[in-house]
């Protein structure tokens, strides 16, 4: 969907009262104006959600870097130092905020991460190698019950039941973290 930046033509007087609008723009094109304007403002606000690496608390998975997380998303790394299977969380591919991960961690379009999903998941019906979660708290949620579970979520849906890791040494909301959406 494409938006067009229309500047307003509405003239103002001395007080800055609204006097009428131009010839042949109506209130119906004025409220879709503006209607348009928001929406488009909401899919960048989306779009860019700082995230977060978090992990189950069990895993004992304190930082990554980014090399190694990128084994992760794309099912390059099947275990855990200590053994448990490893298991990345994720948002659906084509939700805005997934953008700036797809960008920076996958390196790969959106249609290409859905072809590697469905790959590294090939055979592997009883314990999937990535899950796709439909909201945040569901991610958490499954972070949080899945041990060998590491997932990337915004920021503000992360609670007590999973553990933040640190990515290429920083955290979250530092200077310079990978995941920062502006």
């Amino acid at each position: 969907m494409a938006f067009v930046a229309v500047e307003p033509s509405l003239e103002f007087d001395e007080n800055h009262a609204k006097t009428s609008p131009p010839a042949g723009e109506s209130v119906f094109y004025r409220r879709t104006r503006s209607v348009c304007l928001f929406l488009a403002a909401s899919i960048s606000l989306a779009a860019a959600r700082d995230l977060a690496l978090v992990s189950n608390k069990s895993n004992g998975l304190s930082a990554i870097t980014l090399p190694d997380l990128v084994k992760v998303c794309k099912a390059q790394t099947n275990r855990w130092p200590d053994g448990k299977p490893v298991t990345f969380i994720m948002r659906d591919p084509s939700a805005p905020e997934m953008k700036l991960f797809l960008e920076k961690v996958f390196e790969l379009p959106e249609a290409q991460v859905k072809e590697l999903i469905a790959s590294a998941n090939h055979g592997r019906a009883n314990h999937p190698a990535i899950i796709v979660a439909n909201s945040d708290e569901d991610l958490v949620n499954k972070v949080a019950s899945i041990p060998g579970a590491v997932g990337v979520v915004d920021v503000y849906a992360i609670n007590s039941s999973v553990a933040v890791v640190k990515l290429a040494g920083k955290l979250p909301l530092e200077p310079g973290y990978l995941l920062h959406g502006n």
